[in-house]
């Protein structure tokens, strides 16, 4: 938070005395019993405080205290309790590693509007503060999915942050950020996450009725489908480039449509430009885009966020996906992989090593025993991020590092506080993550060079792309991790046709 600077004093002496004496105070909340209204805003004056905030209607006040004027205070049988005022700042905007790795921020957007980025999906929340502002329409399924601008699972909202996420000083960035791009919303999925590849290509055929260039499909299965293989071939034909995630599965099966060599099958790498071992590796995979541990836009309000502090130290933490929102306070007590009820947890936070069974099920047996919290550590190196996978469970669970966990152990029965909120942001993994950085630099590079075909974006995509793993394409990575401003450059360079 910038801090104005202070008025000049009349002189060095009464600067230096005037900072001393701000320096030893803190702001306060300070909780009166009814009635007692009075006599405590003379208390607070007579111990050298100044009142900041009258509160009458929660029986307080704001008040900054000297230390001892703090002590005194709390003695007093008038003042119902005090607490430290905590500041809040304006939450600033992220950048996801993503955007700049696949070189989006070095290009700008603003030209943007002459293509169309169509998003098949599972709906796209509207009323989201970084996607409410973006040119942007959609389609009904007609099979009954529910409207275009809701999403009931949060996948197509992730997608489409991802690709257009806009600049506005709040939340994330997408791959185009300036509102400019047309996005075109189709809804195939419901709250159960599955279509027919009949409806797919229904799907498709919406797209490109309304204008797209670029057709994202953050999903797929193990099966070819001649009707559905045919109709991707016509759209592509009829110029435009689709692209599909490349699946999963870890292995070597194709998935469909990314299959399809109508379609850019796109794989999957972490920060370090990894392959994630979720992606699956076939020789279909064209190109690579960020997908693990991507950040960006869920449906308002659904996500969750989380701190943890241990005798006063924070400690980073991740909320595991399907806690309840709350806070909580209490000793920590070491469960060790909380594989029946820890019944020594007794309002107690429950400090567990991942491993064995469900997390779900590691909290709900610490809740079984008592406890009032789950802290949950790695038993691999990094940061633990988990899901209850639908499980209901009724106390707050977060998950630590193994580094952080190990620590922890030298620290039982310190006092802990874990506290988890709910959060218009997610961190998720999957191919379905790298594909819309794919779709969004595509549409971003062609939106440079409208009168390049699809065929030519395609190509220049894989001319530029950083190659990574084995030299040239492989199967795991493709020709490499996509490059707007390569692929920029590299089309001024040659034209649309490219080098020979």
């Amino acid at each position: 938070m910038k801090k104005s600077l202070p008025a000049l004093a009349s002189s060095v002496l009464a600067l230096s005395l005037a900072t001393s004496a701000m320096a030893e105070e803190k702001r306060y909340i300070v909780t009166f019993k009814d009635g007692k209204e009075e006599t405590v805003r003379s208390l607070v004056k007579e111990n050298g405080g100044r009142k900041a905030l009258e509160l009458n209607r929660h029986n307080a006040m704001a008040a900054h205290l000297p230390a001892e004027a703090v002590m005194a205070l709390r003695r007093n049988p008038n003042i119902a309790f005090i607490e430290e005022d905590i500041k809040r700042y304006a939450l600033s905007q992220e950048t996801p590693y993503g955007i700049p790795m696949v070189q989006a921020d070095q290009l700008t957007d603003l030209q943007a509007g002459n293509r169309t980025v169509c998003i098949i999906d599972s709906g796209y929340d509207l009323a989201h503060e970084d996607l409410s502002g973006n040119a942007v329409n959609g389609t009904n399924d007609p099979e009954g999915t529910g409207n275009w601008y809701e999403d009931q699972s949060g996948h197509g909202t992730h997608v489409a942050g991802t690709i257009a996420a806009m600049n506005n000083d709040s939340g994330v960035v997408g791959v185009l950020p300036s509102s400019n791009i047309n996005l075109h919303i189709v809804k195939v999925f419901g709250a159960d996450g599955w279509a027919y590849s009949s409806s797919l290509i229904a799907a498709a055929e919406v797209c490109a009725e309304n204008g797209a260039n670029v057709i994202n499909m953050s999903l797929g299965g193990d099966r070819p489908n001649f009707f559905e293989r045919r109709g991707f071939d016509s759209l592509n034909k009829r110029g435009i480039l689709s692209v599909a995630a490349a699946g999963n599965d870890g292995n070597t099966r194709h998935s469909y449509p990314a299959s399809y060599s109508s379609v850019v099958s796109v794989a999957a790498i972490d920060s370090n430009k990894q392959i994630a071992g979720f992606s699956q590796q076939t020789n279909q995979v064209e190109l690579a885009g960020p997908g693990v541990q991507v950040l960006s836009s869920i449906p308002t309000g659904s996500g969750q966020a989380a701190s943890l502090e241990v005798s006063g130290v924070e400690v980073e933490a991740a909320a595991m996906t399907g806690t309840p929102i709350a806070t909580i306070s209490g000793a920590l007590e070491s469960c060790g992989t909380a594989e029946s009820a820890c019944i020594s947890a007794a309002g107690k936070i429950c400090l567990i090593q991942r491993g064995n069974i469900s997390f779900a099920e590691k909290v709900l047996n610490c809740e079984a025993g008592g406890g009032i919290g789950a802290v949950i550590y790695n038993n691999e190196p990094g940061l633990l991020f988990g899901t209850h996978g639908g499980v209901e469970t009724h106390i707050p669970s977060v998950g630590i590092s193994d580094a952080d966990g190990a620590a922890l152990l030298t620290q039982l029965g310190a006092s802990a506080t874990i506290e988890t909120e709910a959060m218009d942001y997610a961190y998720f993994n999957g191919t379905s993550m790298a594909t819309p950085h794919v779709a969004g630099v595509a549409a971003l590079v062609w939106s440079h060079f409208p009168s390049c075909s699809n065929s030519e974006i395609r190509a220049a995509l894989w001319a530029t792309a950083e190659d990574l793993g084995e030299s040239g394409r492989d199967n795991a990575y493709g020709y490499g991790l996509v490059q707007a401003k390569a692929a920029y450059n590299y089309l001024q360079a040659n034209g649309c046709a490219g080098s020979i």
